[in-house]
């Protein structure tokens, strides 16, 4: 067990250093992540919900929603977005590699007599053509991925796109991590977020200014068991989200501070991009 504990916080971590165990289906975390989703005021596993109806609108008004119009919600969580898209007039299809959070979404879409599909899988294997006229894929989640899963995931998407179909995603500008540094603490938690059992957790901060990325890993020991969760993050600029927008293919790229459609001033913690794929 000591040896386990060295390893892992005895160097930096390599760039994109996967974790030991699932984070979003694990039995445990996943409650805490879905009572997290649930709070309307708390941002740590969604945006506040007058955000997100906000975001819902301007989406919304990016064209004339015409009846059947689909929209694939990538990362949909409990299908917050997704109902009020499903509200606003789109054929919605969500997909979340958490079992929990697509039972939760299924459930709640039958019990308000809302026809959404829910599907529960890896984004990442997404294999469609030509079938929708928008992607999300929001809360920043794009930037946790490696660079060669980004280029595989947006050329997926670009080929899931209809011809003019949009993309919305984002992800995090170098403000988010002004006030961040490499540090670590060590606590004792009789149980909490990450173990329903006495355990020590060893939180530590990392940054990778060479290639603009940051982590966030959190070591859980019990009595029995250690394991490292390693939650990545790219930050982005226009010009390096651009780049790996159009390396996809997406040759039209509009810029926003955020997902509510706020005009880019380079100002906040986030950095929005409509891509439109005009590929046949």
């Amino acid at each position: 067990m000591y040896e386990k504990i060295l390893e892992f916080i005895k160097e930096k971590p390599p760039l994109y250093a996967q974790s030991t165990a699932p984070f979003w289906d694990d039995e445990h975390i996943s409650k805490g992540m879905l009572a997290a989703h649930l709070n309307p005021d708390f941002e740590g596993a969604s945006r506040k919900l007058a955000f997100i109806k906000k975001s819902v609108d301007w989406i919304s008004g990016f064209r004339d929603i015409r009846e059947g119009n689909k929209l694939l919600d990538l990362g949909c969580g409990l299908g917050i977005y997704a109902e009020l898209f499903h509200d606003a007039g789109f054929a919605v299809m969500g997909i979340d590699y958490s079992c929990r959070s697509i039972e939760y979404a299924t459930e709640q879409a039958k019990f308000k007599h809302k026809d959404i599909k829910y599907i529960y899988m890896n984004y990442l294997d997404i294999n469609y053509e030509n079938a929708f006229d928008f992607i999300t894929l929001i809360y920043c989640d794009f930037g946790v991925l490696p660079p060669d899963d980004r280029a595989k995931l947006l050329i997926k998407i670009r080929k899931a796109l209809k011809k003019g179909g949009i993309l919305i995603l984002d992800g995090f500008t170098e403000n988010e991590i002004l006030n961040f540094s490499e540090t670590r603490t060590v606590r004792y938690e009789m149980h909490g977020f990450w173990s329903p059992v006495p355990h020590m957790l060893i939180q530590s901060n990392y940054v990778y200014p060479e290639t603009k990325n940051y982590l966030e890993q959190y070591i859980v020991v019990t009595e029995n068991t250690c394991e490292c969760y390693n939650n990545w993050n790219q930050i982005y600029s226009i010009q390096s989200f651009g780049d790996e927008l159009r390396s996809a293919g997406f040759d039209d790229i509009q810029f926003f501070d955020d997902v509510s459609g706020q005009l880019f001033t380079g100002t906040q913690n986030t950095l929005c991009a409509a891509a439109q794929s005009n590929a046949d």
